[in-house]
């Protein structure tokens, strides 16, 4: 059997190479160390910001934090489905993440907002990194669930650039 990560990666009856499985799993759980990362930026960004603008953006943050963890959970499963282990726990996350961490003692609405904008696009373009590498892997399904994940992704992106306008 194949290895990821120095654990065998389980047979399946997904019609994708053992490699090509092996290879998308590792993709997966460095995008869910990410997600759960920025998915806890975003809650701690809800909780501190400050300002004028306090209710929309606590708001804002929250919508952000319900829609990340769908899609914790999208990629979570979908790496289980492909026969391997999910790296899933919050010490995963902490040293797998390849986001900046939030900046310390940032509370002025705006500054939150700068942020987390800096996060989410950078988790997008990671994201948008997979479609590729997961589309040369013919992993159509994977490619098609990290497409969809960028969408929304851009959504949420869109409606924090709009407050830095």
């Amino acid at each position: 059997m194949p290895k990821e990560n120095g654990k065998k990666v389980q047979s399946t009856r997904i019609d994708l190479e053992n490699d090509s499985r092996v290879k998308v799993a590792e993709i997966l759980n460095k995008l869910l160390a990410d997600a759960s990362d920025l998915t806890m930026q975003s809650k701690h960004a809800h909780w501190n910001v400050k300002g004028p603008h306090f209710i929309g953006l606590h708001k804002l943050f929250d919508e952000i934090y319900d829609g990340l963890g769908e899609h914790v959970d999208e990629i979570a499963e979908r790496t289980a489905a492909l026969g391997a282990h999910v790296r899933g726990r919050l010490q995963d996350a902490a040293s797998a993440t390849r986001l900046k961490p939030f900046p310390d003692g940032v509370t002025e609405g705006m500054a939150v907002v700068r942020a987390l904008a800096d996060a989410l696009g950078e988790f997008a373009n990671s994201v948008r990194e997979g479609i590729d590498q997961t589309d040369e892997l013919d992993d159509m399904v994977t490619s098609d669930m990290l497409t969809g994940i960028a969408g929304d992704l851009d959504k949420h992106l869109w409606f924090l650039e709009a407050h830095l306008r």
